[in-house]
């Protein structure tokens, strides 16, 4: 009988066989290792996505901050010029109101005369007084009448008056608004009618 020594093949196979899972193990890991590689390179990557839209966001915001902040400077300034403009209108219809009239009175009195009171109420203006003498007082009523503002004037009150030791003429006069009379007959008059078709 034929005795076969099996041994160091059985010795040679084991070899292989340890050799093949060796292998086996160094591929998985190796694999593994590559894996894990490209989920940090990806991460990294989306980390670094992030940070750029972040630092995007950022500066987005701030450049959103800066536009409202001149938005609100903006604002501010309308506001402003808006008030400026209210005032420049107020002063506008006060062009044409009792202060202007005043002023315009007032470099119509003659040297020796002295007016006491002004007042307006409505369409009638009320006009006191002091003067030298009546002559004043006439010549006052004449500018007054000649003036584009107003009309009907009228010397309701004159009468001697002593002010420190000196004789004055003391005088109430009375007048009305040219353009209170043209408004008020503006609203009076109805409207005409348009001629019929035939």
């Amino acid at each position: 009988m034929i005795k076969i020594n099996l041994l160091p093949y059985r010795v040679s196979k084991k070899k292989e066989t340890a050799q093949q899972q060796l292998i086996i193990i160094a591929v998985v890991i190796v694999g593994a290792l590559i894996a894990l590689g490209a989920v940090y390179t990806i991460t990294i990557g989306k980390i670094k996505t992030t940070k750029t839209e972040i630092t995007r966001a950022e500066n987005e915001l701030a450049d959103l901050k800066k536009k409202i902040g001149e938005i609100d400077n903006l604002k501010k300034l309308q506001a402003e010029v808006q008030k400026k403009l209210d005032i420049l209108n107020q002063l506008r219809k006060e062009k044409s109101g009792p202060a202007i009239r005043l002023a315009r009175m007032s470099d119509i009195v003659p040297e020796k005369m002295w007016l006491t009171k002004y007042s307006e109420n409505g369409a009638i203006v009320s006009i006191s007084g002091l003067s030298y003498s009546e002559d004043y007082i006439a010549e006052f009523m004449r500018s007054i009448q000649s003036s584009n503002e107003f009309t009907n004037v009228d010397l309701q009150i004159s009468e001697q008056q002593e002010v420190n030791g000196i004789k004055l003429k003391k005088f109430d006069i009375s007048c009305a608004l040219k353009v209170a009379k043209k408004e008020e007959s503006a609203k009076e008059q109805p409207a005409k009618e348009l001629p019929k078709k035939k």
